[in-house]
């Protein structure tokens, strides 16, 4: 290892390297092309700086003036390649690296002039780097270490084109490393085609990951899924902690409902600038915010120092994504909490994405209230202030303190002053717990009131009424049932005596209605057609719902069993080979098509309308001398029927021989009516007609 390196890792307060970190930095691997998968918050950052510096130092422990890049380091967010920028400027600082980025969001003239003054180390993401090659903004041609770091997100980002694109620019001699969480099929075949005898290194434990995190499956019910993720922060009370949401919409609500309740909270989604983004990180690394609600371009890369929580409001959908969310706690050896709050329409999701996943969690409710509290006391008796004995400027006001109060006061002051700056927390259904029925609603007795449907009466109307006129409440009011003229309204019988007395003597509503109290529940009709009841309600006195009266003959009665569904009484209720005749089918007798009443002669018709009396198949009757022979002197005027013929019934154009539209021999007929002149023929006679009668223009001479 470097001096310079090693320096550097001692003055961070590196003692020893984890796995990854040892296996890559291993003398025999230098120079060589690697294919590494390692478990998220397992160092691979340093890993593969440790890796790339005999290749970009050579022999040497310090830089020479920083010209064109000698090593490209790509990552697939800004969040991760700001990250990994970070990383490297303190691990190569005694080196004297130049550090530059080239990312999506930033200003490009800025990248520009900083890669024209010279940069040892470039980092990138794919988009951005790809738009200064093409620009020629950066030059590739001294590189000797490409590092694609979580090259599997690259891929499903869908930068394997540019990716290629990238590599094809990059000098053929170089090192190339590829570290990834996973190594998929396209991995390997990226692998394969830009890397030369790659060695492989895996430190991913097969049978156990993120040994370090404790995974909690909470159950919850349907509708308090946020107000779990309150409960769950409130428990855990971490110094940071990020909650994952699926879309941008739900980061949004849960930003604004953990801000409402007072927590210090800031969102991280695609939607954000860049500055943003940034200062969201900032401000959870400087401690003025605890939470961080994000979705999940915050999934990988994003290390904060004092993250010991992650909270899944929001299954993730697929397990790759559980494990890289559930990575940014428990890193570099620090314990951490992956809680997942499931609904119960999520229960199955969740089971398959910890076994695709080889995850073990604990299954259990989301925290009480009072699990809470309890949580609360146990942090306030442990906080140090307690064994600190008084400072010298404090004694004063401690005396004073002790002076005025008594021990009890004291003790009460300081609990409401801790529970102050806290959230309360939320109280929680049972998650499993079914909606209780119903208890039974008792004696009661009936009323009557004289008015119905056809006054527009409404139980959502009369309700309030007899509510604020009798002085009891809607639970005191079992059953309301509205009929056409009068309705009736059940009341519990023990507040009988308090409604009679507060509706006085007249026993009017507000809107003049007025009451009367029956002697016997009311004979109210059985039901509707089908068995439903007449009015709103669905049981009998002394029930919650409505009276539905004594059905008569017993239940199912002429109902659907007594149905005859085969030929009614022609033995519908045996079987079909023993039915009457012996055929699968009854079928009444078939008439004779003659027998048969014609569609169109059994329409009414207008009385002088001609319809044929021969049957459409017969033979047809002889031509007519003319078309104007069969037609009444009064409907000489009407549109002629293509189906009644002239000069003889049943006679048309299809008996004929003839085609629509064919000319036909005969007399003219006289001309259409007025409007409709569809030739220069019918124009001239109708304005020759106008002009007979004295007004109109002068009809014009027909052509010859």
């Amino acid at each position: 290892m470097k001096q310079t390196l090693a320096l550097a890792l001692e003055r961070r307060g590196y003692s020893s390297l984890t796995p990854v970190q040892e296996a890559v930095s291993d003398p025999a691997l230098a120079g060589v092309d690697l294919l590494v998968s390692a478990q998220t918050g397992s160092g691979k950052t340093v890993g593969f700086g440790l890796a790339i510096a005999d290749t970009i130092l050579g022999a040497e422990d310090k830089f020479a003036p920083a010209a064109t890049p000698l090593a490209l380091v790509i990552a697939p967010t800004r969040e991760l390649a700001m990250q990994v920028k970070r990383e490297l400027a303190w691990l190569y600082g005694e080196a004297g690296a130049v550090m530059a980025s080239c990312v999506g969001g930033m200003d490009m003239r800025d990248e520009r002039r900083a890669l024209d003054r010279g940069a040892h180390i470039v980092v990138a993401t794919p988009g951005r780097l790809r738009d200064h090659i093409m620009r020629g903004s950066i030059d590739l041609s001294d590189l000797r270490a490409v590092v694609l770091d979580e090259a599997d997100e690259m891929l499903d980002l869908g930068f394997r084109e540019d990716l290629e694109f990238i590599l094809g620019e990059s000098p053929d001699e170089r090192q190339t490393l590829l570290f990834s969480a996973t190594v998929p099929p396209a991995i390997a075949g990226l692998a394969k085609s830009y890397q030369r005898d790659a060695q492989r290194i895996s430190t991913v434990a097969e049978k156990s990951q993120h040994s370090d995190i404790e995974y909690q499956a909470m159950s919850v019910a349907a509708r308090d899924d946020e107000n779990a993720i309150i409960n769950v922060l409130r428990y855990f009370e971490s110094p940071n902690a990020i909650v994952f949401c699926n879309t941008r919409a739900m980061v949004n609500r849960l930003l604004s409902r953990l801000s409402n309740r007072g927590f210090s909270v800031v969102a991280l989604s695609g939607e954000l600038s860049q500055a943003e983004r940034s200062h969201a990180l900032q401000a959870m690394r400087d401690g003025r915010a605890r939470v961080c609600v994000a979705t999940d371009v915050a999934a990988r890369g994003i290390d904060l120092p004092n993250l010991d929580l992650v909270v899944h409001a929001e299954l993730p959908n697929s397990h790759e994504t559980l494990l890289h969310r559930s990575g940014r706690t428990g890193r570099a050896g620090r314990k951490g909490v992956s809680a997942l709050v499931v609904p119960p329409k999520s229960t199955r999701k969740a089971e398959r994405l910890l076994k695709m996943a080889k995850l073990s969690a604990t299954w259990d409710t989301a925290p009480s209230a009072e699990m809470i509290k309890e949580r609360d006391g146990e942090r306030m008796l442990a906080d140090p202030a307690w064994s600190e004995a008084p400072a010298a400027s404090e004694e004063p006001m401690v005396a004073k303190l002790a002076e005025e109060f008594s021990p009890q006061q004291l003790a009460a002051a300081y609990l409401r002053l801790w529970n102050a700056g806290r959230s309360a927390p939320e109280e929680l259904s049972a998650a499993n717990a079914k909606p209780e029925p119903r208890a039974p609603f008792g004696p009661s007795t009936w009323f009557s009131l004289d008015t119905g449907r056809d006054k527009g009466a409404d139980p959502r109307r009369l309700l309030p009424m007899l509510c604020r006129a009798g002085d009891i409440t809607k639970s005191d009011i079992g059953a309301i049932r509205i009929q056409q003229d009068e309705s009736f309204a059940e009341i519990r019988e023990a507040q009988v005596a308090g409604f009679l007395k507060s509706m006085g003597s007249e026993m009017v509503l507000d809107d003049g209605t007025k009451v009367t109290q029956l002697a016997s529940p009311p004979n109210l009709p059985a039901g509707r057609p089908g068995g439903r009841p007449s009015g709103p309600g669905k049981s009998g006195p002394g029930k919650s719902g409505g009276y539905q009266g004594k059905r008569e003959g017993g239940p199912r009665e002429g109902g659907y069993k007594d149905k005859k569904p085969y030929g009614g009484d022609k033995g519908g209720d045996k079987p079909r080979g023993e039915r009457s005749g012996g055929d699968r089918f009854e079928r009444p007798e078939r008439k004779e098509r003659s027998e048969r009443p014609r569609h169109k002669a059994a329409a009414p018709r207008e009385p002088n309308a001609v319809v044929s009396e021969v049957s459409p198949r017969s033979k047809p009757a002889a031509k007519p001398a003319t078309k104007q022979a069969a037609k009444p002197a009064a409907k000489a005027e009407s549109k002629p029927s293509y189906r009644a013929g002239a000069g003889d019934p049943g006679k048309s154009w299809r008996k004929e021989g003839g085609k629509p539209g064919a000319k036909r021999s005969g007399p003219k007929g006289p001309p259409p009516p007025k409007g409709k002149a569809s030739s220069k023929k019918n124009r001239a006679r109708t304005a020759e007609a106008k002009a007979a009668k004295g007004g109109g223009a002068k009809p014009r001479r027909p052509k010859a």
